[in-house]
């Protein structure tokens, strides 16, 4: 069982050691998830308020166009 461990623990370990040589891809790759991650959240708040907000512009058209209907 322990040659197996040590087996796992130098594949992690030398995946590890590419990693650290290759700062820039690491780097790409976080800010790809960042990216990912703000459009996912924009994409929530689009999708929780895109009814109300359709509902509040509505609101204002109809309440420009009884002005100008009384004007």
């Amino acid at each position: 069982m322990l040659p197996l461990l040590i087996t796992i623990q130098n594949v992690f370990f030398a995946a590890g050691e590419r990693l650290k040589k290759d700062e820039k891809g690491a780097t790409a790759v976080e800010y790809g998830l960042i990216v990912g991650l703000i459009a996912v959240v924009i994409i929530a708040a689009v999708a929780a308020l895109g009814g109300s907000l359709g509902d509040f512009f509505d609101s204002i058209n109809t309440e420009i166009e009884t002005a100008n209907a009384g004007g």
